[in-house]
Formats: C-alpha cells, sequence, structure tokens
C-alpha cells in the first residue's frame, strides 16, 4: 500500500485528502481509501507548504502513528504551465519542484482542476452519477467532460489498459453558435453590452451566462422583475472586480426558476440548458465519446430537475441528419462536488 496526497486548491478554500492506494495493475484497477480530509480557508496561509505540514500533523494525531506519503497531487483553479501555477484569486506561486522538496514527497504534479475532473470521473461510483441516456457504451471509445460553472470546462479522455489520459481544452472559448431568433437577439445584446467583437459559448453557458440571458430577457421586458432576484443582481454589481462576492446571482435565479415560481428566472434557465445541451451536443459530434459524455460543475448537479426535464438532452441530440449517431452516446451527470479530488488522488497513483 501507498501512501498518497491529493488537493483540490481554491482561492477561497482548499481541500486536503490523504489516501491509501493499491498498487494499480492490467487486471486490477486501483483502489483509494481515504485516511484523513480537512477543509481549510486559502487565505489563512502564505503558501500550501505550511497547510500541508498542519494538515499532516492533525492526520498523524488523529490516528496515533504519522504517515510517510510518497506522492501528491494538486488540483489548482488556475492555469498550470510546466508544472508552475500561480493561482488567479490567490497570492499563490506553486512550483512542483520546490513543493516536492519541501514536502519531502518523491513527486508532486499540479494540474488544472478541470483536467482534475477528466481523472475522476473513472473513479465515480454508481450513486455518484445520474444517467441521462443509457446510450450504447463502448470501454475503447473517448470520453467526453464538459462542465458550467464559473466558466465553461471542456476535455476528453482515453482509458489505455486501465490508466486515463486526459487531454483538457478551451473549448469553452469556441464561438457560440445561436439556433433561434431568440438566442440571435441574445447574442446581439451580448456583443452590444460588452462592447466585442464575438461572443463565446462560455459568456452563455456558465454561471455567469444564467446572469446574462436573465438580464437579456429582463431589459427585452419579457416578463416583470420580482425586487428579490434584482436586489440579487445589484447586489452582485457592486462588487465586480472584487475577490469574494456575497452573492451567486446565477444560483438565485435558478432556485427561482424552480416550479415557475417566477416566469423571468424560468424562461432564463430554459435558455440556459437548451443551450447547455447543444454545446454537449457540438462536443460529442466532435469527438463520438461512446465511453460517455460526463456533465461536470456545480450548475448540473444542483439543479437536477431542471437538467432532467428533457430539453438538455433534446438540445443534444438535436443534430439534423447525424442524431442517430448521439443516440448512441451514454450521458451522465456527476453529483459528486469532490470529481476532482478523487481526479486528484488518482492521478497521484499513477506510477
Amino acid at each position: 500500500m501507498t501512501y498518497l496526497l491529493a488537493g483540490d486548491i481554491g482561492g477561497t478554500k482548499t481541500i486536503l485528502r490523504l489516501v491509501q492506494a493499491s498498487a494499480p495493475s492490467p487486471e486490477t484497477p486501483v483502489i483509494l481509501k481515504t485516511e484523513f480530509e480537512r477543509t481549510y480557508s486559502s487565505q489563512a496561509y502564505p503558501d500550501l507548504v505550511p497547510m500541508v505540514k498542519e494538515f499532516l500533523h492533525q492526520a498523524a494525531i488523529d490516528a496515533g502513528h504519522a504517515y510517510d506519503a510518497e506522492r501528491a497531487c494538486f488540483a489548482i483553479a488556475g492555469p498550470v504551465v510546466d508544472n508552475i501555477s500561480s493561482l488567479t484569486n490567490l497570492a499563490w506561486s506553486l512550483e512542483g519542484d520546490r513543493l516536492q522538496v519541501e514536502l519531502d514527497l518523491d513527486r508532486v504534479e499540479l494540474i488544472n482542476d478541470f483536467e482534475a475532473v477528466g481523472y475522476g470521473v473513472f473513479g465515480l461510483a454508481a450513486e455518484d452519477i445520474h444517467t441521462l441516456q443509457a446510450g450504447d457504451p463502448d470501454g475503447n471509445a473517448p470520453v467526453a467532460i464538459i462542465g458550467a460553472g464559473t466558466g465553461l470546462g471542456q476535455g476528453f479522455a482515453l482509458d489505455t489498459s486501465g490508466r486515463p489520459l486526459v487531454f483538457p481544452s478551451e473549448g469553452g472559448h469556441a464561438d457560440f453558435a445561436p439556433r433561434s431568433e431568440l438566442e440571435f437577439q441574445l447574442m446581439r445584446y451580448l456583443l452590444d453590452k460588452h462592447q466585442i467583437s464575438r461572443v463565446s459559448v462560455e459568456r452563455v453557458v456558465s454561471g455567469q451566462g444564467i446572469v446574462a440571458i436573465y438580464q437579456f430577457l429582463r431589459d427585452r421586458e419579457f416578463a416583470t422583475e420580482t425586487p428579490e432576484i434584482a436586489e440579487a443582481i445589484t447586489t452582485w454589481e457592486r462588487q465586480t472586480g472584487l475577490s469574494t462576492k456575497t452573492v451567486d446571482p446565477g444560483a438565485v435565479i435558478a432556485q427561482a426558476a424552480v416550479g415557475c415560481r417566477d416566469r423571468l428566472s424560468h424562461k432564463a434557465m430554459e435558455i440556459f440548458v437548451s443551450a447547455y445541451g447543444a454545446e454537449a451536443g457540438n462536443l460529442a459530434l466532435k469527438l463520438l465519446p461512446y465511453g460517455g459524455l460526463y456533465v461536470a460543475g456545480g450548475i448540473a448537479a444542483k439543479n437536477l430537475d431542471l437538467m432532467t426535464s428533457g430539453s438538455f438532452l433534446d438540445a443534444f441530440t438535436h443534430k439534423g441528419r447525424v442524431s442517430p449517431l448521439l443516440d448512441r452516446v451514454p450521458v451522465h451527470i456527476v453529483l459528486n462536488p469532490q470529481v476532482g479530488l478523487i481526479g486528484a488522488a488518482l492521478r497521484a497513483a499513477t506510477p
């Protein structure tokens, strides 16, 4: 057995996990057992090293013995180049080689948080996913991952003899493709509002996209705005540029949409879910991921009723004469919010 460190590092909080890993083999997948886990305020530490040392000290006290961890993998909410990352919303500069020396480990690997999600889907249990479409699974085919949250992550993976290879992408920054007169109007609204020359799909399919769609409908006077949501959006707009916000207007809009409690919010989420499904279908057309398409990110799991209402899957498969190809793709919503932490652990377990 080998002890490994996994981490999910964000600007606000960091989750660290100590796991025991079995030795992987072509016949047997690696088995991970969580030994200790803690969540820390990222802002309370000047660097990752003192946090990890405190974590290992707490783990030793809890177990009554020290753990000799060998390797670590940390998922970073930001770009990683040559095993080096500077976090977007945190004054940390992390270098894998430095962390390896200062933490006395055999290897430290830094990966982007969405890449970690790609690894994590291979470690999910049946209860960690909700299947929208069973499809016709093929274990030798690619796996696609898409996830709307703060932005829109996309990538794909290949399972090579039980050892996944994950390839992140910048697909969320591809062009938004309107499919109706209303979506064409939405695109024109965003072009004018932000004084830009193109609209990326991420501006529509993300948390910020939910707010943008709502504002578009509000400004077009689709329906009357309720005071509760108006206050949430006004507060959020006043906090533009701050690293920490006290309100998530996208979540407020999504909650108000449940059961058609608010007509404006319901229409906004209807457009969002359909655009999400269409973009997932675009990704599937490019990859033919008969190994499965996994919808990650907090928005899908927190709005399962909206995601399973039918409009996501209708838009996903609505691809003209090649639509039957997408009927075969297994489509799953990831319910486990710690999929990235699972992925970091699986990556650390890879020799």
